[in-house]
């Protein structure tokens, strides 16, 4: 079974940075969906960076503040993000699929999901 880990979450205030790291079991794709989402209290999961295919996708908010790298050789999917703001308070998700390898933005594609980091920035 694939399993992924999130951890280097954390509380930060506005114009800080975090790195956040998704260790994944079990999963030996390079080329399948593997992503960050984040969801905030009552808003709706966002996607906010994804891998898939040799592309990489940003959502327009974090465009610029965060880079997402994958290292299949180690199977992890690192989250920097910089220039943090209050908006960028959620729990965040790494996700993967085992079956996709387009179509990376929609997380309906996503079949594993880990169980998340909080980050809080104030």
């Amino acid at each position: 079974d694939v399993q992924l880990v999130e951890s280097g979450g954390g509380s930060v205030q506005a114009g800080g940075s975090l790195r956040l790291s998704c260790e994944a079991s079990g999963f030996t794709s390079s080329s399948n969906c593997m992503g960050w989402f984040r969801q905030a209290p009552g808003q709706k999961r966002e996607a906010v960076a994804q891998t898939g295919d040799g592309t990489t996708i940003y959502a327009d908010s974090v465009k610029g503040r965060f880079t997402v790298s994958r290292d299949n050789a180690k199977h992890t999917l690192t989250l920097q993000m910089t220039k943090l703001r209050p908006e960028d308070t959620a729990m965040y998700y790494c996700a993967a699929s085992t079956v996709y390898e387009f179509g990376c933005l929609e997380h309906q594609r996503y079949n594993v999901w880990g169980r998340g980091t909080q980050v809080t920035v104030s």
